[in-house]
C-alpha cells in the first residue's frame, strides 16, 4: 500500500497539467490548433482555445461574453493588448491546471484562482493602464445588463484606473475576483505565470504548472 502512494499522488499531479477547465468557450482538452490570432497565436501548438476564439478574443465587443472594454470611454490600445493578453490566457492556455476551482456559475462550471502572475506582466499592465478610465474595481459582476452588454452601475463613476487601483497589486487581484495573484517572481523564474512569451522559446508556463502541481 505505501508503494502505492507515490503513483497515486503522480497521478494526481498529471491531472493538473496540460488540461482546459470546463468553461463556455473551452475545449474539452487541448491541442495544436493550425492559425490562433494575432496576441493568441502563442498558444497555437497546444491550445484550449479554437481559432475562432482567439479572434473574437480581440474584438472591442465579442460574443465570447458581450464585454464592453469601451463602458468609460475608449480604452487606449497600450492598455487593451493587456486585456487582450489577458482573455488569450484564459481561454487558451493549458497550463493552468494547478489554480482550477470549482465555480458557482450559470455561464462556467470551472475557473482559476489565485494564479501567480509574474511580476513584469503585473506592473506593466498597471503602467499601461493607469489613465485608462473606469467605473468598477471587480468586472466579474455588478454591472449594468439592461442592454445585453455591460454599462456602469447607475450612480457610478468613471474614474482613472491609478485611483480605482492604486497599485498594481490592486487590478492584478481584485479585477477578476482573485483570478490572479501578484507574484514576488519573475519572468523566467520557473515560479511565475507569464501572460506573454515567445513562442519560439516554447512554453514557459508548462515548467510552471508543474512547479505547483
Amino acid at each position: 500500500a505505501v508503494a502505492l502512494v507515490p503513483l497515486a499522488a503522480g497521478a494526481g499531479k498529471e491531472q493538473l497539467l496540460n488540461v482546459c477547465m470546463d468553461a463556455k468557450h473551452h475545449k474539452s482538452r487541448p491541442g495544436p490548433e493550425g492559425k490562433l490570432y494575432e496576441q493568441c497565436s502563442p498558444w497555437k501548438d497546444n491550445a484550449c482555445c479554437t481559432a475562432n476564439t482567439s479572434l473574437e478574443a480581440h474584438r472591442d465587443q465579442s460574443y465570447l461574453y458581450n464585454f464592453n472594454w469601451n463602458h468609460c470611454g475608449v480604452m487606449p490600445p497600450k492598455c487593451k493588448r493587456h486585456f487582450i493578453q489577458d482573455t488569450c490566457l484564459y481561454e487558451c492556455s493549458p497550463n493552468l491546471g494547478p489554480w482550477i476551482q470549482q465555480a458557482d456559475s450559470s455561464w462556467r462550471r470551472e475557473r482559476i484562482l489565485h494564479v501567480p502572475l509574474c511580476r513584469e506582466d503585473c506592473e506593466e499592465w498597471w503602467q499601461d493602464c493607469k489613465d485608462a478610465l473606469t467605473c468598477k474595481d471587480n468586472w466579474h459582476k455588478g454591472w449594468n445588463w439592461a442592454t445585453g452588454t455591460n454599462r456602469c452601475p447607475w450612480g457610478s463613476e468613471c474614474r482613472p484606473f491609478h485611483r480605482v487601483f492604486p497599485r498594481p497589486q490592486d487590478l492584478c487581484e481584485k479585477i477578476w475576483s482573485g483570478s490572479f495573484r501578484l507574484s514576488p517572481e519573475r519572468r523566467g523564474s520557473g515560479r511565475c505565470i507569464q501572460m506573454w512569451f515567445d513562442p519560439a522559446r516554447g512554453n514557459p508556463n508548462a515548467a510552471v504548472a508543474r512547479h505547483y502541481a
